[in-house]
């Protein structure tokens, strides 16, 4: 049991010949019990209009989103967030052996990927 998050890539297609609309949706990275980048999720989520428990819902995250995340990250402003599943603070070792901060900066550039090739990206998280 912990904090598990996914950032998934989805797209939506219509069919016309059979009138059908499928939604693909890929997992684009994952995260183990990063806590911080759990607290901007939610901060995120909140600015949105999201209420209520940050558990099993999505955010949509777009290029303006992703550039105050590696802000945030770059500057070292993620903010602490707590919870019983959540692991130690996820600073704790943000840029050595967990490697946190260059897993962050990975996934960006894959969102940064994806949209640009007309993808949307989606968090969520689960604990």
């Amino acid at each position: 049991m912990g904090l598990d998050q996914t950032a998934f890539k989805v797209k939506s297609d219509y069919d016309s010949d059979s009138l059908t609309d499928t939604t693909t949706k890929t997992e684009l990275h994952y995260w183990r019990k990063h806590n911080r980048l759990q607290g901007w999720m939610e901060e995120l989520w909140r600015s949105k209009g999201g209420d209520g428990e940050f558990n099993l819902v999505d955010v949509h995250i777009d290029e303006g989103d992703l550039d105050k995340l590696e802000a945030a990250i770059l500057n070292k402003e993620l903010p602490e967030c707590g919870g019983f599943f959540f692991g130690n603070d996820s600073y704790d070792d943000y840029e050595g052996q967990y490697g946190y901060k260059d897993d962050d900066i990975e996934f960006i550039g894959k969102a940064r990927k994806a949209l640009a090739d007309g993808w949307k990206i989606v968090y969520s998280c689960w604990w």
